[in-house]
């Protein structure tokens, strides 16, 4: 268990569900979520946790779309900072316990070999360049890192056949291919975009055979079980 990884992709939406005076984070969860990984680690769990931007990116975003027109080059970019923001965030919460700098950018394989040599079983990544979302950055890792799976922990606990928000008849889906999947997404990707996987990275995860868990992140002991590889609440992608 000491060399191996779980790969986590923790949705923006959870952490910061939405924007007010108060910064609008999710201060229960985190208190939840720092007990929770704190007992993983202790069992000598290693952990790559990737931070979506969640509203602090589509409140930038709108704010200065309704400034001037802004291209979708800028608005990921306002995006990858707020993803940096809540990484530092979670890398201040788990100041003892984390790898003191988040992977702010594409490793490559002698930094990659380095941090596995880390005393640190923490890493937190945000997101690294425009167009590569961070669903795409969670994959990557994965494969740079040699692990099969990564869990998408959302405000969602499954994949639907259509927009639960909008339909009250829509079904979770428990197992799809990632043929499959690609019915219910749209075929490109754009900023702010909110889907179980997005495009980009259904497509890497489907070229290298990485398998994807999806659940409700704020379900800590439904959580525990997709990280021990038990039976878990969920849709499972592979």
């Amino acid at each position: 268990m000491k060399n191996s990884y779980t790969v986590i992709h923790l949705g923006g939406s959870i952490v910061v569900p939405h924007i007010s005076d108060q910064g609008g984070m999710n201060i229960p969860f985190l208190k939840k979520f720092r007990v929770f990984l704190q007992k993983e680690l202790k069992k000598g769990r290693r952990f790559l946790i990737v931070i979506g931007g969640g509203k602090t990116a589509r409140a930038y975003q709108k704010s200065a779309s309704k400034v001037v027109k802004i291209k979708d080059y800028d608005l990921d970019w306002i995006g990858i900072h707020a993803t940096r923001l809540n990484a530092h965030l979670l890398r201040t919460i788990f100041e003892k316990e984390a790898y003191p700098v988040v992977i702010d950018h594409d490793p490559e394989q002698e930094e990659v070999q380095m941090l596995k040599s880390s005393n640190k079983k923490l890493f937190f990544a945000s997101g690294w360049r425009p167009g590569w979302s961070t669903d795409y950055i969670a994959v990557e890792l994965a494969r740079k890192f040699g692990v099969q799976e990564v869990i998408i922990a959302k405000d969602t606990p499954f994949v639907y056949d259509k927009d639960p928000g909008k339909y009250a008849d829509a079904k979770p889906m428990h197992a799809l291919s990632w043929k499959e999947y690609k019915k219910f997404v749209p075929k490109t990707w754009s900023p702010g975009l909110s889907s179980p996987v997005d495009p980009v990275a259904t497509r890497l995860a489907e070229k290298v055979g990485i398998t994807a868990k999806i659940l409700q992140g704020t379900n800590l002991h439904n959580f525990q079980k997709a990280i021990q590889g038990k039976s878990f609440e969920g849709t499972t992608i592979s």
